[in-house]
């Protein structure tokens, strides 16, 4: 089974941005969704979902890796 979302879906432009400003830019470029900041190596919840997007951060607030639909 695949699963299809609607809009844009992944972030690499992202990766080094504050991790407000990603959340913004986000919900901005796909109003599907709901970016979730989070802290590097906190637990999440495993589903995947096509109205979420981890947006994970480093303690400087520093988004780490490419935020993806998920």
């Amino acid at each position: 089974m695949s699963i299809t979302c609607e809009g844009k879906s992944s972030w690499p432009e992202l990766v080094g941005a504050r991790g407000e400003v990603a959340e913004a830019t986000i919900e901005r470029e796909n109003p599907r969704v709901d970016a979730i900041v989070v802290l590097d190596g906190t637990f999440v919840t495993p589903d995947f979902r096509c109205d979420r997007v981890w947006v994970w951060v480093n303690s400087n607030r520093v988004v780490l890796r490419t935020p993806v639909i998920g």
